[in-house]
């Protein structure tokens, strides 16, 4: 079974931009879906965007700032998540979750494999 993990998370100033990577410990075949999701303190778990690897297809959630980018790496492996003018409201751990999937789905229970997340905290 394929692991994931997520890294870049860190402290930023508000207005900073920062690129978060989700690793996959192998190759991610057409039949995955591979989506990033985020937890502030004291909030549910929140669906941002997501990319089908059968296609490169991406879906964002209506919530998602449209300051956040998903894309992938050169490699079958790497998931990014570009976020630009972070705002302090940003600050949550964030979490890319897989599935193997045709559909990009918006809801956590859809996933089975789960990174341990990473931590982004924007100052003002």
């Amino acid at each position: 079974q394929l692991h994931i993990a997520e890294s870049g998370g860190r402290l930023v100033q508000a207005g900073d931009s920062l690129r978060l990577a989700c690793t996959a410990s192998g190759y991610v075949a057409n039949g995955y879906v591979t989506s990033w999701f985020r937890q502030a303190p004291g909030k549910e778990r929140e669906f941002l965007g997501g990319l089908r690897w059968r296609d490169d297809s991406t879906y964002y959630s209506d919530s998602a700032p449209g300051r956040f980018t998903v894309s992938r790496g050169n490699t079958r492996t790497t998931l990014f998540l570009q976020m630009n003018s972070l705002q302090p409201e940003d600050t949550a751990t964030y979490y890319c979750a897989l599935v193997s999937a045709g559909v990009i789905w918006p809801t956590r229970t859809r996933y089975n494999i789960w990174g341990r997340g990473t931590q982004v905290t924007v100052s003002s």
